[in-house]
């Protein structure tokens, strides 16, 4: 008979071991050119739109995985092995990974799924969802920052089961080749031989589709963006005037990906009363808030080989827009 909910659900807090929101816009917003990382776009309000993005007809990206993970699940789960445990970095809501948990259970009685993210609320809520959807399932949650694999896991690594990281949605788009390799190496130190990374990664694809995923026709992803800055003026008291900049999304084809940016609509200055700064910015100036880089599967397949992961299957949309990889450690 399967565990109460209570006794199903653990939540460790880790903290972050990245630089402070307070950090990061002092280095970014002094540097030349300007930048911000994309991690902090993810407040509670952050969140929210992204969650409304992945709805929008022109954001193909969560849709392409879901087929993926529709048509391909029982195949995938197989490819896991038997007894599996999932853990997956930037879990959020998991709510593409609900496909892999149907797949897992029709092979073993049970399943452990450890779900890594920087925010515990979230955690703690999608959390006691799957335990209600889920009898079988029992989660060990860890708050951390997943982008330092070990240190989040570290001690988490004990079960017999074979440990299958998850790594979807394209989460590493935001990371330059280099940043992939030592995330990806990080994470094999505390794997054990064997073990899978699962990883989602967008496809290189017609300019057509890709930039309108990034820059919608209601302008929601255009709000993510300024709501950056939003942020940055409640948490450093700060005076960002979010009609002064406007949202710009363009595909660098030499460096094979998305580029969003704040663009500032003229010259003016702004003042960040928490870190004593006055930061001015010149008409046309930019902040470059994220990049999501495009692969093919030769760049996966370096990615895996340089970070000692051994690439051994992948399957692809109907379109042929996105793929998961299978790696072994």
């Amino acid at each position: 008979m399967a565990d109460s909910r209570a006794s199903r659900f653990t939540l460790i807090e880790r903290g972050s071991s990245s630089s402070s929101l307070s950090d990061d816009v002092r280095r970014g917003l002094t540097a030349a050119p300007k930048s911000l990382p994309p991690h902090h776009f993810y407040d509670e309000l952050g969140s929210a739109l992204f969650d409304a993005i992945t709805r929008l007809p022109e954001y193909y990206v969560t849709r392409a995985e879901t087929d993926v993970l529709a048509e391909h699940c029982d195949e995938i789960a197989a490819a896991f092995g038997t007894p599996a445990r999932l853990i997956e970095l930037g879990a959020g809501s998991a709510r593409k990974t609900r496909l892999l948990f149907d797949a897992v259970l029709r092979r073993q009685e049970e399943l452990e799924y450890v779900p890594i993210d920087v925010d515990p609320t979230i955690l703690e809520r999608s959390g006691r969802d799957l335990l209600d959807e889920y009898p079988s399932l029992r989660v060990a949650a860890i708050a951390s920052d997943f982008r330092a694999p070990s240190r989040a896991l570290a001690g988490a690594l004990d079960s017999g089961a074979r440990n299958v990281v998850l790594f979807l949605g394209s989460t590493i788009g935001n990371l330059d080749f280099e940043e992939s390799i030592a995330m990806f190496r990080d994470l094999r130190s505390v794997l054990r031989e064997g073990d899978v990374l699962f990883l989602g990664a967008d496809l290189k694809k017609s300019i057509s589709v890709l930039e309108p995923a990034y820059d919608d026709a209601l302008g929601v992803t255009a709000a993510f963006n300024l709501n950056l800055l939003q942020r940055i003026n409640r948490e450093l008291s700060a005076n960002f005037d979010l009609k002064r900049f406007a949202h710009r999304a363009f595909f660098n084809e030499e460096r094979s990906r998305i580029e969003m940016h704040l663009v500032s609509r003229e010259a003016h200055s702004v003042r960040i009363e928490a870190l004593g700064l006055d930061i001015p910015f010149a008409a046309g100036e930019s902040i470059h808030t994220e990049s999501s880089h495009k692969y093919d599967t030769a760049a996966v397949e370096r990615i895996a080989r340089e970070s000692g992961f051994a690439l051994e299957r992948q399957w692809t949309d109907s379109n042929g827009w996105f793929a998961d990889f299978l790696m072994r450690r």
